[in-house]
């Protein structure tokens, strides 16, 4: 009997509600901080009114074939700044041929084979001007045609020596597309001017993919 009541007294247990579990509260929220008072004794700083250099220009790499710009691509201080870099020889020559043209060319230009497209002329124009003028002439007239004049006259107006003559023919004979000069016709300037056969620039390209 006894046995039987404590088996009873177990179930009783087991059969008794059990009180619901107690959850843990969830944590309070964190305040955000008082930013305004956290930076109460901030101050600026004074302006040192200190000048920044400005940064360098990149350096200059040659083009690589096949790229060369339209006439119309470079700006004129670019143009100018480009031809300052040609090497000055110290012969002046009446006439000139690029490395690998042929004779015949220079024949033909002196025979007035080639018609001209454009004139320059250089008078009452110091070295410094005249440098200038040839530059952006040629640079712009090879898309117009292939020979051209360049009157720079025979110096009578120079104190001393003749100086413009000598220092066309020596830009000219630098010059990476001039490709021949000669002494122009007596009619067009003689001795005071020069045909220059260029090098025309390549067109530019119609390929939109």
């Amino acid at each position: 009997m006894k046995a039987h009541r404590a088996q009873l007294k177990a179930l009783k247990k087991q059969l008794e509600p059990k009180a619901p579990a107690v959850l843990p509260s969830a944590p309070a929220p964190v305040p955000e901080p008082d930013f305004a008072a956290l930076h109460a004794d901030v101050r600026p700083l004074k302006d040192s009114q200190r000048a920044y250099p400005a940064r360098p220009a990149p350096p200059h790499w040659p083009r690589r074939a096949g790229t060369e710009p339209s006439s119309g691509a470079l700006p004129d201080a670019a143009i100018v700044q480009q031809m300052s870099g040609w090497l000055d020889r110290g012969d002046e020559p009446d006439t000139h041929l690029a490395s690998g043209v042929a004779r015949a060319t220079l024949k033909r230009l002196v025979a007035g084979h080639f018609p001209v497209v454009a004139t320059l002329d250089l008078h009452g124009m110091d070295r410094y001007a005249a440098h200038g003028a040839l530059a952006l002439f040629l640079h712009r007239a090879r898309s117009r045609g292939a020979c051209v004049r360049v009157v720079h006259g025979m110096g009578y107006g120079s104190r001393g020596e003749p100086v413009l003559p000598r220092m066309v023919r020596r830009w000219l004979a630098c010059h990476p597309h001039v490709l021949a000069f000669t002494p122009a016709p007596a009619a067009s300037g003689g001795q005071g001017a020069l045909l220059v056969l260029l090098r025309r620039a390549a067109p530019p390209s119609t390929d939109y993919a």
